[in-house]
């Protein structure tokens, strides 16, 4: 069951939209997002949240520890500043030297996660985006996820994995295997009557995707399953009478 931390929240959201209306500075805003950690999200001040992180003598603002392991990185911006993704390349260096998955920008009212991959390069995705000032219950709901007893007991790491299920690139992956067309080309030929191309489906289910779907599926391409390998016949030379293996 996911935590929930409307209530410990709830006492800091008043003092969080104060800070951004008044464009508090980032030292400030930064002992506010210390707070929250501390409060709300069940993390010791002196022990797990550490300002030490740094790379070629850059520090990130803060680092979130578990069992002495840094576990999340956290990027700090003013109250008032607006979010952008070029706010992470600092925590982004670090992450990378350190394979460190998780970085997290706030600025107290927004929380932005964002999840890291190292295979080409540093790619960060948009894991979650949490505003206080928008929907205050659904962004309990997903700072929950930080929670120190989620990131614990891999509750973080299951939501990716869930998230990252269920996204365009996942089920455009499915959705143009071979069977998966054939199937859908098999519903439409009994509802209408008409047997249809594969290819012709396949291209028309790839425009039906938003620009920002079929941008993470790819150039449509259908997938075939590859057909298992058997075991090649052993040569009649190996054999001995009636095809038994020849004495030694």
């Amino acid at each position: 069951m996911a935590l929930d931390i409307r209530k410990a929240l709830k006492k800091y959201i008043p003092v969080l939209l104060k800070a951004q209306a008044d464009n508090l500075n980032e030292a400030d805003t930064v002992q506010r997002i210390v707070k929250v950690f501390e409060d709300v999200l069940g993390y010791d001040a002196l022990e797990e949240i550490t300002r030490e992180a740094s790379i070629k003598d850059k520090y990130c603002d803060l680092a979130i520890k578990i069992d002495g392991s840094v576990r999340l990185l956290v990027e700090a911006k003013s109250a008032g500043t607006t979010l952008r993704e070029r706010h992470i390349d600092q925590a982004q260096n670090y992450a990378a030297h350190s394979n460190l998955p998780w970085v997290l920008l706030a600025n107290g009212v927004q929380w932005t996660l964002f999840h890291l991959t190292f295979e080409e390069g540093i790619e960060a995705t948009v894991a979650f985006d949490a505003d206080l000032a928008a929907d205050a219950d659904r962004a309990a709901e997903l700072l929950a996820l930080l929670h120190r007893q989620s990131i614990a007991k891999g509750g973080l790491d299951e939501y990716w994995q869930h998230r990252s299920a269920l996204g365009a690139s996942s089920i455009g992956g499915a959705l143009f295997m071979e069977p998966v067309l054939m199937l859908i080309r098999r519903e439409i030929r009994r509802r209408e009557g008409l047997l249809i191309d594969v290819e012709d489906l396949g291209a028309a289910l790839h425009g039906m995707l938003s620009t920002e779907a079929r941008e993470q599926v790819g150039p449509f391409k259908i997938r075939r399953k590859r057909a298992r390998r058997t075991a090649a016949p052993e040569p009649e030379s190996a054999k001995g009478p009636a095809g038994e293996p020849p004495s030694t």
